[in-house]
């Protein structure tokens, strides 16, 4: 008989410890009393949002059990409930043995704001918890006789295997711990085994049946997420490991998963020891499955990706194949290569029986009325969103789009959005799951990406928006009429249609007296390009712009290479020829924004109302260091609405093709000359697919001279977050090199990386200038010491924007360099795209620049496209052309310039961490803010997000120093521009100066409470110490240049636990 379970309520504010905590009206008021209660399974206890628990802690020894676990939350609304430790909850640990380094401590006395001691079935969820050591920065509390600190604790001692602990969507931050003291309990989440007292009778100390997940995790020291460590550590020590031990002492069935940590100490998420490997993980899996109908260009693009992971391709047909248990995944196409729907239900069955996940490249305005692939099985769908309103432009850039299961979201690469709040309760979006991004995580990302294609993205949105889901079904509708039209038309001239079931391509075998060779030399007549198959089958695919006119000029074609009379058609019919079982009957795009916008009148308004809410260079400045956010000017963006650029198709002949080619090879030697190289490839569509299309060419190179067992990539502290993620993508190990007190490489350690790998170094990566922002003065003997050793040198293009006219990369002594046209090239960013990022190499590695299916060599091909994002190139060519030799110089030096002029006028203030050895920065500066927030506590975010009050975007923050801010003004601000940003940063100043000398509120001023929106400045109350003026209007430059942001300061907590699902296009 199940007992009979209570709940208690704890209130810190209405709440007393003298009430019984048996409802809300006579809640406890501190976890004190919680801690006195002796709970039973399927107790609860609840805390009250908006509480806050000061200087206290939760300890249980209890236990629930499997069918009634005791469960701790959150009741009502408001912010979660804040357990703020502040040192307090002091316990004694004592592993019971020492550990493997006598410098390491094994016993001592520890802070948990949480601690379940030999608990077993516990919830502890929906709270936030802080264990402050005061102002602690840096690695300050890293000393021996500072306290121990955790979030949360979870002890196995005396009990033998304790099960059914579960830590859920727990907000973890300011846990100020003792790195010194390495396996102590010190950073958010630490679980730990410690020697019982009679073993013997106890059994192992040990957990089992544990799952955290969907937590936050944010400046935490040591450890972020630490769950295994054990007194038994001894039994795992060395690379054998015995299965007995695992069995004895190993902790079993431990789920971590959706949880973020950034700024650990110590290791983000660390599962030592003692986890047992999870049966269902397959040893040696690597095999993927490609179907031998997907586009040629994906199985060359997936090969790429694929050979330096160590996974091996297998092609074959998908009805025919046997699923090995060294396959773990499958790709097919639907609709197929050759336009053909095939029904896939029973290979998916199949495949998820063998354990193999399916993904789907697919035609995403062919389901509008096919069956999405989610609906019968498919794990992943992905392709391209190209046919949603945006020009062939030759072969790009459009926007890939990326689908999946709700399970799997959380493996996704590069950023996902996520719904939260701001502190008001307004609902907001912001970028979650950061931690996963390569600046970083780096070398432990989930990708390389960086620079996406968010423009096209965009637009693709915005043509879903206009059209709607009846509009779109209205399109694909008409697609599929003329298809089937003229599949009926041409079978009655002798052909015969192939296809038994398409949505818009169809492929027909030739009568025995009509020739591929006939057909083609009618089609160009009529300048119209068809498809020839390989086994004598001409295809032709319809989209929304084939009209009435094209269809007759198709028949034409057809008709006179089979010397027979057609009938021109007069109209279309409707007409569906795709068969029930594939007919889509899902609702999709039901979301009201899909729904309201049909007209050009309210669509130019929505666009307008959106384009409010943004900050962009139209605007003011935009000072993100590393991004170089300059000018897009007009002239060179006119070849974008030119049908001459726009509508090429990126498979047409060479010889339909000859003024874009000579486009591509002039631009070609334009760059040829800027970098000092002798070869380019325009193929990567980002600066890091440069650094992945670089990194391939240098392995090819390496391999072909007998080289390739070369497989470790030295990288100096100051590279790009991106350079470690591509390395580790490109098939490399990566070994980090440091830097000196001044931000230059450290030559001593560079020199002793170097040789103590130069058998293994296959190259090193660097930043010129560095990321610190200063010119490596030792940059060509760095490039020396490297060649020395036999490996090549790649450098990061992403800062050539200081060094175009004055250096370049092959003068320096590099190998390989990209170049970020987005950057140094006035590309637009378009908020995250198109980034174009072709790579330069020397004379030697030119025969291993990516390859393309088009030229008949598709070796290392990095993108779809021969010549990648093609329609940006005559941007970037137009950019170069009017600019000319002496004005690109006379760019970088003005750069360089602006740079130095905001570095001289900030040095008295906040100032500047590094400099170059003559004083003087490159073209971006980190302004040094962690004095500030040890002085103030005002951090770096406080100022960005004041910054947004003055009308300016914030600059890039926490990177590459944590607890700064990168600058980088470009050459396209004039004085004066220059001059307000000054004026606005040293106002910002004199507000933390207030804070600083008490004449502000610490906990209420204008900068932990920026950014203001309008709709707080204007609300009838305002509970600030300081004046709406002040918030809003702090200078008279605000007032001629007013920016209102949309919401108050967002909870970013939220908005990674709250990934915004898109299941058909609804976001509720």
């Amino acid at each position: 008989m199940m007992p009979l379970c209570k709940t208690y309520y704890v209130n810190a504010e209405t709440g007393r410890d003298s009430f019984d905590g048996l409802s809300e009206a006579t809640a406890f008021a501190s976890l004190r009393a919680v801690n006195r209660l002796t709970l039973q399974p399927g107790d609860r206890v609840r805390l009250a949002c908006g509480s806050v628990f000061a200087g206290q802690y939760l300890h249980l020894t209890c236990c629930g059990s499997k069918d009634a676990p005791i469960v701790v939350s959150a009741y009502g609304d408001g912010p979660a409930p804040r357990i703020d430790a502040d040192g307090q909850g002091i316990w004694y640990q004592d592993y019971g043995c020492p550990l493997d380094s006598p410098t390491h401590v094994y016993r001592g006395y520890v802070s948990s704001a949480v601690l379940l001691y030999d608990a077993a079935y516990v919830t502890v969820q929906d709270l936030e918890i802080t264990n402050h050591s005061g102002a602690v920065l840096g690695e300050s509390y890293s000393q021996p006789d500072k306290m121990e600190r955790t979030g949360v604790a979870v002890v196995a001692k005396d009990k033998g295997t304790c099960r059914g602990i579960t830590l859920r969507d727990l907000a973890i931050h300011d846990v100020n711990g003792n790195v010194y003291d390495k396996h102590m309990n010190n950073g958010g989440i630490y679980m730990t085994a410690l020697s019982p007292v009679d073993e013997a009778a106890t059994g192992p100390a040990r957990f089992a049946d544990v799952l955290v997940e969907g937590c936050y995790l944010y400046r935490v020291s040591r450890w972020g997420l630490a769950v295994g460590y054990t007194y038994a550590h001894a039994h795992f020590q060395g690379a054998a490991l015995e299965e007995a031990p695992f069995l004895k002492y190993g902790h079993e069935n431990v789920t971590i998963r959706d949880n973020y940590v950034k700024l650990a100490g110590g290791d983000g998420i660390t599962v030592m020891y003692a986890l047992r490997p999870r049966d269902m993980q397959k040893s040696g899996a690597n095999v993927v499955f490609v179907d031998e109908s997907v586009f040629p260009q994906t199985l060359a693009v997936v090969t790429t990706r694929a050979i330096p992971q160590g996974i091996q391709i297998r092609t074959g047909k998908y009805d025919e194949t046997e699923l090995t248990p060294d396959t773990f995944a499958c790709i097919v196409q639907y609709p197929n290569a050759g336009g053909n729907i095939e029904d896939y239900r029973a290979f998916v069955e199949k495949a998820h029986a063998a354990g193999c996940k399916v993904a789907v490249a697919a035609d995403i305005l062919s389901l509008a009325l096919l069956t999405p692939p989610g609906e019968w099985g498919a794990d992943i769908v992905f392709g391209t969103t190209q046919r949603l309103g945006t020009p062939m432009f030759y072969g790009g850039p459009s926007a890939a789009y990326f689908a999946t299961r709700d399970e799997y979201k959380r493996n996704m690469p590069g950023r996902i959005i996520g719904w939260s709040k701001d502190k008001y309760g307004k609902l907001c979006y912001r970028m979650a799951l950061q931690t996963r991004e390569q600046h970083i995580k780096r070398e432990k990302a989930t990708s390389n990406i960086c620079t996406a294609q968010a423009l096209l993205a965009t637009m693709a949105g915005f043509y879903a928006v206009y059209h709607g889901p009846e509009g779109i079904r209205t399109i694909a509708g008409r697609i599929h009429s003329i298809a089937a039209f003229l599949e009926q038309e041409i079978n009655k001239l002798g052909y015969r249609q192939m296809n038994a079931q398409y949505f818009d391509t169809l492929r027909f075998a030739l009568p025995d007296n009509v020739s591929a060779q006939q057909v083609r030399t009618v089609a160009l007549s009529k300048e119209v390009n068809l498809r020839y198959f390989k086994n004598g089958d001409v295809g032709m695919s319809i989209d929304e712009t084939t009209d009435l006119a094209a269809v007759n000029v198709l028949l034409s074609i057809f008709g006179i290479a089979a010397g027979k009379d057609y009938t021109k058609a007069a109209d279309i019919p409707e007409s569906c020829t795709i068969a029930e079982a594939f007919r889509r009957q899902s609702a999709y795009l039901t979301h009201e924004v899909f729904n309201k916008y049909h007209t050009e009148t309210e669509m130019m308004r929505y666009i307008k109302r959106l384009d409010r809410k943004d900050i962009s260079l139209a605007h003011s400045m935009i000072s993100l260091g590393s991004c170089t956010m300059k000018l897009n000017a007009a002239a060179e963006m006119l070849p974008l609405s030119r049908p001459e650029f726009m509508g090429m198709h990126p498979l047409v002949p060479e010889d339909q093709a000859e003024g874009y080619r000579e486009l591509i090879h002039n631009l070609s030697e334009e760059l040829k000359v800027i970098t000092g190289f002798a070869g380019v490839s325009l193929q990567p569509n980002s600066g890091a697919a440069g650094e992945y299309a670089g990194l391939r060419v240098i392995r090819a190179y390496q391999e072909s001279i007998g080289q390739g067992h070369r497989n470790k990539v030295l990288i100096p502290a100051s590279a790009h977050g991106t350079n470690p993620a591509s390395a580790v993508q490109a098939g490399f190990t990566t070994v980090t090199c440091a830097c000196d007190e001044q931000g230059n490489v450290d030559m001593a350690d560079l020199r002793a990386k170097a040789e103590e790998n130069k058998d293994s170094l296959a190259a090193l990566m660097i930043t010129y200038p560095s990321t610190h922002g200063i010119f490596e003065t030792e940059i060509v003997e760095i490039c020396q010491i490297i060649h020395a050793c036999g490996a090549q040198v790649y450098m990061d293009g992403a800062n050539m924007n200081a060094q175009v006219g004055l250096t370049n990369p092959g003068f320096i002594g590099a190998d390989v360099c990209h170049l970020n046209l987005h950057k140094t090239f006035a590309s637009p960013h378009g908020g995250g795209g198109p980034g174009v990022g072709p790579i330069c190499v020397a004379e030697h590695l030119v025969p291993f620049l990516p390859g393309h299916g088009l030229f008949g060599n598709a070796a290392n091909e990095v993108a779809a496209a021969p010549f990648g994002s093609a329609g940006i190139l005559p941007i970037t060519y137009g950019y170069i052309r009017m600019m000319g030799a002496e004005g690109l110089a006379r760019a970088t030096q003005t750069a360089i310039l602006n740079a130095n002029y905001l570095a001289a006028c900030f040095k008295d203030t906040y100032g500047i961490v590094y400099r170059g050895a003559n004083g003087f920065v490159g073209h971006e500066m980190i302004l040094e803010c962690r004095k500030v927030h040890e002085e103030t506590g005002i951090s770096e975010n406080d100022i960005a997000k004041r910054l947004m009050d003055y009308g300016y975007h914030a600059p890039t923050l926490s990177f590459p120093v944590h607890g700064t801010l990168m600058i980088e003004p470009t050459e396209s601000e004039s004085l004066a521009e220059l001059d307000n940003f000054v004026h606005v940063m040293l106002a910002i100043w004199q507000e933390i100066q207030e804070v600083k000398n008490g004449e502000a509120d610490k906990n209420d001023n204008v900068l932990v409470n920026a950014p203001h929106p309008e709709y707080e400045v204007v609300a009838d109350t305002w509970e600030h110490s300081y004046t709406r003026q002040k918030a809003a209007y702090p200078i008279e430059s605000v007032r001629d240049n007013k920016f209102w942001v949309n919401v108050a300061r967002v909870d970013n907590t939220l908005g990674d636990r709250k990934l915004l699902p898109t299941c058909y296009g609804c976001f509720e």
